[in-house]
């Protein structure tokens, strides 16, 4: 039986759900599992916490921009390697979600935002075309790999566990963006990538206290 429109949306419409209210699954180990506990003071857990919670809504985004971008690919190869990083990207969700419970914070109360702007704009990348699709999807991220960098030097020296999470998330984002420009990518021109940098910017403030 063919798909429906109605059928799309139905299952559109449960990822969302999903992905911001149901605790997300791994397929992979996590990174942290060989690492000890650190002995953190009450502050850097709060601080490490709300790294992490940024780490968390940046994933929320990385999904819904991947549902709309995959909603609109034209090509099925490029809408497989969309689906293929998306399924990695929920390996980060669960990961960032187990350390902010393990350093007793809290998910952002804003994720339901979140993820409807993203899925916009993943969804309004994908009708531009595969090629600025790509190239959306390639330059986020590098910028989510500058932003773990800083995390990454941003944590307590003795906090391994913290830091297994962001560097196998910085591996990841690395080769996701690398795929994106294989599958024929488009260099975005720099008002766009500004204007991402800004949106990010603002979305991490927030994200580290709400």
């Amino acid at each position: 039986m063919a798909t429906t429109p109605l059928d799309k949306l139905i299952t559109l419409f449960d990822t969302g759900l999903r992905t911001v209210f149901a605790p997300a699954v791994a397929a992979r180990p996590n990174p942290a599992a060989s690492e000890s506990e650190a002995a953190l003071t009450s502050a850097q857990k709060k601080d490490v916490a709300g790294l992490m919670r940024i780490n968390h809504v940046g994933e929320i985004c990385a999904q819904a921009l991947y549902e709309g971008q995959a909603l609109t690919a034209r090509n099925v190869e490029v809408k497989a390697a969309l689906e293929q990083a998306a399924r990695e990207e929920t390996d980060h969700l669960a990961w960032c979600e187990s350390r902010i419970n393990e350093l007793g914070g809290r998910k952002s109360l804003l994720n339901p935002f979140w993820y409807g702007g993203a899925f916009t704009l993943g969804a309004a990348a994908g009708v531009l075309g595969d090629r600025w699709n790509l190239g959306f999807l390639a330059e986020t991220e590098r910028q989510v790999e500058a932003h773990l960098d800083e995390h990454i030097e941003r944590l307590p020296a003795e906090d391994a566990r913290s830091r297994a999470i962001l560097a196998q998330m910085k591996e990841d984002e690395a080769r996701h963006a690398q795929t994106a420009l294989d599958h024929g990518g488009a260099a975005l021109p720099a008002p766009v990538k500004a204007a991402m940098k800004l949106a990010a910017q603002a979305m991490k403030r927030t994200a580290y206290w709400v």
